[in-house]
């Protein structure tokens, strides 16, 4: 009972780990508290905005997670009841919070969560500095946090690229909600590859794949053409052999049906097609063998019986009548 009661603890404590550390993957990734001419929400209105973005290459939901920006939660005193009363949650029921991987999600900050579950009851005033963060589902674990500087009109305080530790303000037409945040027209495809796989692990998976998978089509096609080309030999066989048996028996069929067939129109229907060489040959045996007293004397089995004939008689003898 020990041992299973120590697995369980084990199972409880990587779970709890593995799932920590799929929170970690979700950032703060911009921030737009006024807003004039930026994003709309499905009502039309403008407010502020968050956007999170998940920088892993695996799947994490953010449902449960909360999103504060009241600095009262940081006091270490607080249960963790106190701290999640002071925050926004994010809702479930939402397919959207299922942010794949490298995805980026909008939440609203105009204290209306009734509008929907990307509206947050958490606030941003326009034209004043803010502190926001994201906490875990357990209200006390602090994921993400970032301190806003008072921004003009549609400006936003944003990551230079999606993750990392250094932050810009971004003009109007630089704001970029619910996509990546690095842009750059003149950006070559090579520079745009190492600054999203700089030690090159995605790429050289990406390649080992791409070759694992022409080795199995092909492997699997030279199988199929192994398979196609021995039953065409069979077949090949079996038409050269096949034709020659079926012909040759045919032809004895067509010969003895045409002698049967001559032997009748010759000799009569009641002779069965079975010319009279063959009685004659047939007779002969049987006298034959009846001679040699080898002839067989059991029932149900017809034989030749004698029969008295004067044939061989002499003329002179008297007894002939």
């Amino acid at each position: 009972m020990k041992k299973i009661g120590l697995l369980l603890c084990t199972a409880l404590i990587g779970t709890s780990y593995s799932f920590g550390q799929g929170a970690r993957n979700i950032k703060i990734n911009e921030v737009l508290t006024h807003n004039t001419t930026s994003l709309q929400d499905e009502f039309g209105h403008k407010g502020a905005w968050i956007e999170l973005a998940n920088t892993s290459y695996s799947t994490y939901n953010v449902r449960g997670m909360y999103v504060t920006t009241d600095r009262r939660v940081l006091d270490k005193n607080l249960t963790a009841p106190q701290r999640m009363a002071m925050m926004s949650p994010i809702s479930s029921g939402d397919s959207r919070t299922n942010m794949s991987a490298r995805q980026h999600l909008v939440f609203f900050l105009n204290g209306t969560p009734a509008q929907g579950t990307l509206h947050l009851s958490a606030k941003a005033e326009a034209g004043k500095p803010l502190w926001i963060a994201l906490y875990n589902g357990n209200g006390v674990d602090l994921i993400d946090s970032v301190s806003v500087p008072a921004l003009y009109a549609d400006q936003s305080y944003a990551r230079i690229q999606d993750g990392s530790d250094e932050w810009v303000v971004k003009n109007a037409d630089n704001v970029t909600p619910g996509i990546e945040n690095y842009l750059s027209v003149g950006e070559s495809k090579i520079a745009k590859i190492k600054r999203d796989d700089p030690y090159g692990i995605g790429l050289s998976v990406l390649s080992m794949g791409i070759v694992f998978f022409c080795l199995a089509l092909l492997y699997a096609f030279f199988r199929i053409l192994g398979v196609f080309m021995a039953h065409k030999q069979s077949l090949k066989k079996a038409k050269r052999v096949q034709p020659i048996k079926a012909a040759v028996k045919t032809g004895e069929k067509l010969a003895e049906t045409g002698h049967k067939a001559t032997v009748i129109l010759k000799d009569g229907l009641q002779t069965g097609g079975i010319d009279k060489e063959i009685y004659i040959a047939v007779i002969s045996m049987a006298l034959k063998q009846y001679e040699d007293d080898v002839h067989d004397i059991e029932s149900n089995i017809i034989t030749i019986k004698p029969h008295q004939t004067y044939w061989n008689v002499h003329p002179e003898e008297p007894n002939i009548p």
